[in-house]
């Protein structure tokens, strides 16, 4: 392959990422959380469409999340609708063990883990038209101006996302940055694709629990916002 090819081939891939790796501890239960478990409840990305009820050994409605931290509200949010199937998507391997070890430890059948970039797996797993739901919980704001570029929320992912929902599937995401949920609504609000349920700003569903932190900043008076649009 020539330099020339390379280049192009490089440039016809790039997009945005779904996250930027850091640098941080993992403990040993963390790791062997991700050894021992993994197989168990984790799957492997292809680059081809998969069929993700064989993983859950049955077919139900799916709901994708992308990046779900230490898994926390995931989990939660998987006991307390055991009809749907959830698969959360996650980078870091810290927050990766602990939703393996939560999925253990409270038997949750219908909960899957894929540690991989989220844009790739939506592009090259998820058939068009197939999901029931979407979940972005707090994504990084990337505060500073000249990193909004960064930020996961903009057209041509957001393009990609309503391409994956199923008519009458949703996006919700929510963050506890203003400027970002300014940003989330405009660029949702542009997708012919989709349609707002509120006049602007969604009241939370009761399916998304409060996470500690969003609990101190609201005592704090911080705000959080949602955004939650459907597919036409």
């Amino acid at each position: 392959m020539t330099t020339e090819q390379e280049s192009a081939d490089d440039k016809r891939n790039r997009h945005i990422r779904s996250f930027v790796l850091r640098q941080g501890k993992m403990s040993e239960a963390q790791k062997n959380w991700v050894q021992t478990l993994y197989p168990k409840y984790g799957l492997a990305y292809q680059k081809q469409v998969t069929d993700f009820s064989a993983a859950f050994n049955r077919a139900a409605p799916l709901i994708v999340e992308i990046g779900f931290g230490m898994g926390d509200a995931t989990a939660q949010i998987a006991a307390a609708r055991p009809d749907d199937n959830f698969l959360g998507l996650e980078v870091h391997t810290p927050g990766v063990g602990a939703l393996l070890n939560k999925i253990e430890t409270q038997g949750l059948t219908n909960l899957r883990v894929l540690q991989h970039d989220a844009v790739e797996v939506l592009r090259d797993m998820i058939a068009p038209d197939s999901l029931a739901g979407l979940h972005i919980f707090f994504p990084d704001p990337w505060p500073k101006a000249r990193h909004h570029k960064r930020r996961l929320i903009q057209s041509p992912f957001v393009q990609l996302l309503a391409s994956r929902l199923q008519p009458g599937g949703y996006i919700h995401c929510a963050t506890d940055w203003e400027h970002y949920a300014e940003q989330m609504l405009e660029v949702l609000s542009a997708e012919p694709q989709l349609v707002n349920i509120a006049a602007g700003y969604a009241p939370k569903p009761a399916y998304r629990p409060l996470t500690k932190f969003e609990q101190r900043g609201l005592k704090l008076g911080h705000g959080v916002w949602d955004v939650v649009f459907t597919r036409k």
